[in-house]
């Protein structure tokens, strides 16, 4: 039986090589995928058959779109990529910046705990 893992930031550069290398290594991959975002260098025919990834639109703002997907999903491995990196908007908007980067890691982490999930990792980065 395969594993599933789930990719937030899976269009951007560090997302889409690992989406890849886990698709390889047979996983079936979701990514979840920001509106504005533009694809990198993965993208998979919807049409094609027995395909192993999965787009999915959601948002490290939006605590209920991460538990709907993580709640569907059913991930058994999650990486967290997502963030706002761009460095003249981070200045430019720092407040939207810790949004994204800082509370959406948390929403993420509170999506996976809210439906009993279990997060590996260490104490330290949970303060």
């Amino acid at each position: 039986m395969s594993k599933t893992a789930l990719i937030t930031g899976v269009t951007g550069q560090d997302g889409s090589y690992l989406a890849e290398f886990l698709l390889e290594m047979g996983y079936e991959v979701h990514g979840i995928k920001w509106r504005a975002s533009l694809f990198n260098n993965i993208y998979q025919d919807p049409h094609t058959p027995d395909g192993h990834f999965s787009l999915r639109y959601g948002d490290l703002t939006d605590d209920s779109s991460l538990t709907r997907i993580v709640n569907e999903v059913r991930p058994d491995e999650i990486y967290n990529h997502g963030a706002q990196s761009h460095v003249a908007v981070s200045f430019e908007s720092p407040e939207h910046t810790a949004d994204v980067d800082g509370l959406g890691t948390l929403r993420l982490l509170e999506a996976v705990r809210v439906l009993g999930m279990t997060v590996a990792g260490s104490a330290i980065m949970r303060g």
